[in-house]
């Protein structure tokens, strides 16, 4: 089992935990409040940016030509989801200009910074993968049942086999720059954590 499975495998419940929770699935069957999902646009569109820029440190310390390539499709794919943002922007009146980070937010976003910036690779990656790992479970088992047409464009996005392309490609460069141990397991399990705690503030 390569390390990505391992972890994944190792942090399932907490998935499925997730998938669960009420917010998601709202998002799923059309009933989470639109005043709900307008509040987790703005934050998520904030998060999104420092998502951004954390591969842009990855890209910074990367050191073949192949990770270039790598991580440079990764930022396109951070800036394609704040298209979909802006497009949910237009649509409800969300002012992504001026969003105020809430403490589970915050939290995500200092995590991930803090941890880019100390330039290890591997740990880097660690902690941004459940990310993508996620939303890609979540696209694809909400797209099972029937989707409701309210937010049928997020659960469509997720759960393209796009999105789960670079969500393999980013599970591959966590193969290969990462080295199984308390820091690596340790960030995966705390992006998670934090992930709950994301979709809970917002519900």
């Amino acid at each position: 089992m390569s390390l990505a499975a391992a972890l994944w495998d190792a942090n399932r419940k907490e998935a499925e935990r997730i998938l669960a929770h009420g917010f998601v699935r709202g998002l799923g069957d059309g009933s989470l409040p639109v005043e709900s999902f307008k509040a987790y646009v703005a934050q998520d569109a904030y998060f999104l940016e420092a998502f951004g820029r954390a591969y842009a440190f990855c890209l910074a310390n990367s050191t073949t030509r192949e990770d270039l390539q790598d991580f440079a499709e990764l930022i396109a794919g951070v800036l394609d989801e704040l298209k979909l943002h802006a497009n949910y922007a237009a649509r409800w009146q969300v002012d992504l200009g001026v969003v105020t980070p809430l403490a589970a937010t915050r939290a995500y976003v200092d995590f991930l910074l803090k941890t880019a910036r100390r330039s290890d690779l591997g740990e880097t990656i660690a902690a941004m993968t459940p990310c993508m790992r996620l939303y890609a479970f979540l696209g694809r088992s909400l797209s099972v049942a029937k989707v409701a047409p309210r937010y049928a464009d997020w659960v469509t996005t997720y759960g393209d086999p796009g999105f789960e392309a670079l969500a393999i490609r980013l599970e591959a460069l966590l193969d290969k720059h990462a080295t199984d141990g308390a820091a690596v397991r340790g960030n995966y399990a705390r992006a998670m954590d934090l992930e709950y705690g994301f979709f809970d503030a917002n519900f």
